[in-house]
């Protein structure tokens, strides 16, 4: 990846010392070691907030009042599933 921009920050020495023998022990350059770190923490970001969009549509279906018992959710697919397997 090329570089695009220069990242100046300060920190305590054996603070980078650290994170510079941690990235060398992985076998990584610290760029490419601080990415594996941020992906990680960026898709958990994006699930969380994927749930979260989710969790408001059922909220909103709810008090709509298209909500539907989960008793009968489980009903309907366990005849599916019995369908299925020709029971």
């Amino acid at each position: 990846m090329a570089k695009e921009a220069v990242f100046n920050l300060k920190l305590e020495p054996e603070l980078r010392e650290g994170f510079m023998a941690a990235a060398q022990a992985a076998h990584r350059p610290a760029s490419q070691f601080m990415r594996d770190f941020i992906r990680p923490q960026q898709q958990a970001k994006e699930h969380d907030e994927f749930v979260q969009r989710k969790v408001a549509a059922a909220r909103t279906s709810i008090e709509a009042g298209r909500g539907r018992a989960n008793d009968d959710v489980e009903a309907e697919f366990a005849a599916r599933r019995a369908k299925a397997l020709g029971h």
